[in-house]
């Protein structure tokens, strides 16, 4: 009996396994589905970073007027606007919780871990439009030719679940402070500098003739995007309890 009850432990276990995944799931899509509501009912992030992005690249365009204008400048313009775009709705992911009094309502209805992938991935589907906008715009007003789109497009999507996985940490770091805005770009700009520098450098590979390169690039983007995520794990039940 002892044997059959362990067997039937052992067999059971990776559906109890499966069955708390999918819970787990289950509550992060709920704290996304309530944050996407609540950003489709006033429009703060998505308009600010939308506005940014297309004033910025408006103002770009004309201030370089008919220059011919280097790989290495474009790829840098180009996450420079996306990198200030972001920092102008990002941020609003735990402040906006702050500013309607649900912080403790959300800590009760779901774990820290859930919290976090919960805004991780609204933060990720909110530079997913943004880059939307933002590319199809920069291709159009500044010229840009890419060499490698499947390069590129790593670049972009590797650059960008990074840049969510900081930014989500560190908004909720500074969702109490008085200078929200002030103190989210200035916590920021540090631990992104490494991701900028690198996606930069991906980026004016792809839009160059240089077919077949770009691996470096794509190893410390990975490598960045895992170590902050993990890490914002890790520390993120300290510092949403605090």
């Amino acid at each position: 009996m002892e044997t059959r009850s362990s067997a039937w432990g052992r067999e059971t276990a990776p559906g109890a396994r499966a069955s708390g995944l999918s819970a787990w799931l289950g509550e992060v899509w709920a704290v996304f589905v309530k944050d996407l509501r609540s950003e489709l009912r006033t429009k703060y992030a998505l308009n600010a970073i939308v506005m940014f992005a297309v004033v910025t690249l408006t103002a770009v365009s004309f201030a370089i007027g008919q220059f011919r204008v280097s790989t290495d400048i474009l790829a840098a313009l180009f996450w420079i606007v996306i990198f200030f775009a972001a920092m102008s709705g990002l941020g609003r992911v735990f402040i906006k919780e702050e500013e309607a009094g649900t912080v403790a309502t959300l800590r009760l209805a779901a774990s820290p871990s859930v919290v976090y992938a919960g805004k991780l991935l609204f933060n990720v589907v909110l530079l997913a439009l943004l880059e939307a906008v933002v590319v199809p715009l920069f291709i159009i007003l500044m010229g840009l030719a890419v060499a490698d789109w499947g390069l590129f497009l790593a670049i972009l999507v590797l650059g960008s679940l990074g840049l969510a996985g900081a930014t989500t940490i560190i908004a909720a770091i500074i969702a109490k402070a008085a200078a929200k805005g002030e103190l989210f770009a200035v916590l920021s700009f540090p631990i992104l500098l490494p991701l900028l520098v690198t996606a930069m450098g991906g980026t004016r590979l792809a839009l160059g003739e240089t077919m077949g390169l770009g691996g470096g690039e794509l190893r410390l983007l990975i490598s960045y995007a895992v170590v902050m995520i993990a890490a914002s794990f890790m520390l993120f039940d300290f510092v949403w309890s605090e």
